[in-house]
């Protein structure tokens, strides 16, 4: 998940347009249907490695790297995946690795990802020495393995094939579309995909999308010349940041306001402009995040009016990063899923608007889930939950959880 700023991201041209959601919907799940392995035998095998997982999740954990040097993390992946008896390849757009498992029986296709990569000190919510897994990227990592090492001992119940993508540098917002022009999918060609992430629920549940998401990213600066240049470009990065809605949250009182928020339809976040600019000798350097996707021309237009008072203009490098919107059907069919099989779900109907994501670029051309996964430990704190809090620190009982439902979810939409 990355922060308000960041450096080298990519794009694609959608000024003025709303980001397009596959046409092409799941199908629809049933919870107990014959394609899929019975969750009491995942249950059985997540039991027996649980402790494996806790201590490579730990492993990581100790040995974080940043956005692009994934390089020990994703050697950690490989040779897991190849002890479980999958088809492995490595360095796909970067440090990725896919991973493929063929089920005994005929079925579909279906795609996991996990990003690897460890926030960048910078990024970090107050600042940093060096990267740090302050984002849950190695509950994720994990969890992927440990799917697929479940998966793989019940490989002669399983339907279909089940293909694992570990994703590099979803910090910088560059690995999702690096994997995808490395041909990614060119092999095996899933019909889906799906992921999960770490989330401000508590252990044990998860939390589903259905038509909201995460926010895209714009970014742009002012450049201001003359007299008393750096006293106006301070005021200048004022007047842009009152131009949002919304504050990044600060306490564990402003955190249980956001949760709240989030689970309320057409609530307060149901449109919101999250603005962060600030000045440097004489320059204002802004971003903006907004909800939905196609106000980011009207953000431009009111930037660009405040520019003109100062005698400026705005300048954007790139097109806006696009948001990801996650498919209702797809969240809907993973909810009765998920509830069907004994566990907790929250419904989440508006994007958090401080953070993006670019598994959406997965998205645009096949359906997919995007998944909120439990992270709070019971009586702990929100902001230990929160990712790129300097505080976070997720509940380890939250990979068996993840890998239960993850499993049974992508063995059920393989065998569909």
């Amino acid at each position: 998940m990355t922060p308000p700023e960041f450096q080298n991201v990519s794009r694609r041209v959608l000024l003025g347009t709303a980001a397009a959601v596959a046409s092409v919907s799941v199908p629809a799940a049933a919870a107990s249907a014959s394609g899929s392995v019975q969750s009491s035998a995942i249950d059985a095998e997540v039991r027996l490695i649980e402790a494996e997982l806790i201590a490579f999740r730990r492993d990581l954990n100790a040995n974080p790297e940043g956005p692009g040097e994934e390089r020990r993390t994703a050697g950690k992946v490989a040779e897991a995946l190849r002890a479980a008896g999958l088809e492995v390849a490595t360095g796909v757009g970067g440090h990725g690795v896919v991973g493929v498992l063929r089920g005994r029986h005929r079925g579909r296709t279906v795609a996991y990802r996990a990003d690897m990569d460890a926030v960048p000190a910078e990024d970090q919510i107050g600042g940093g020495t060096a990267a740090k897994h302050v984002c849950g990227h190695d509950i994720h990592t994990t969890v992927g393995v440990g799917i697929a090492r479940v998966l793989a001992k019940l490989r002669r119940r399983l339907r279909g094939t089940v293909v694992f993508v570990f994703q590099p540098a979803e910090e910088s917002l560059t690995g999702a579309q690096a994997m995808l022009d490395d041909g990614v999918f060119a092999r095996t060609r899933p019909e889906e995909i799906h992921a999960l992430h770490c989330g401000l629920m508590p252990v044990g549940a998860f939390g589903v999308n259905p038509g909201s998401g995460m926010p895209g990213l714009d970014r742009g600066s002012v450049a201001l010349t003359g007299a008393a240049a750096v006293e106006r470009a301070e005021a200048l990065a004022a007047e842009v940041n009152a131009l949002g809605t919304v504050s990044a949250p600060q306490t564990g009182a402003d955190l249980e306001r956001l949760i709240a928020d989030l689970q309320v339809e057409d609530g307060p976040l149901a449109s919101f402009l999250f603005m962060r600019a600030s000045a440097e000798e004489g320059t204002v350097r802004f971003s903006s995040r907004c909800w939905p996707e196609d106000r980011y021309q009207e953000v431009r237009e009111d930037v660009d009016r405040l520019a003109q008072t100062y005698g400026s203009t705005a300048v954007y490098p790139e097109d806006p990063f696009p948001a990801m919107p996650c498919p209702e059907a797809e969240a809907d069919a993973l909810k009765r899923f998920l509830r069907g099989n004994g566990h907790e779900v929250a419904v989440i109907h508006a994007a958090l608007p401080f953070s993006g994501e670019d598994f959406g670029l997965f998205m645009d051309d096949r359906p997919g889930t995007y998944t909120y996964l439990g992270v709070q430990s019971p009586g702990a704190d929100v902001t230990t939950a929160f990712p790129h809090f300097p505080g976070f620190t997720p509940d380890e009982a939250a990979i068996g959880h993840g890998v239960r439902g993850m499993a049974a979810w992508l063995s059920e939409r393989s065998g569909c």
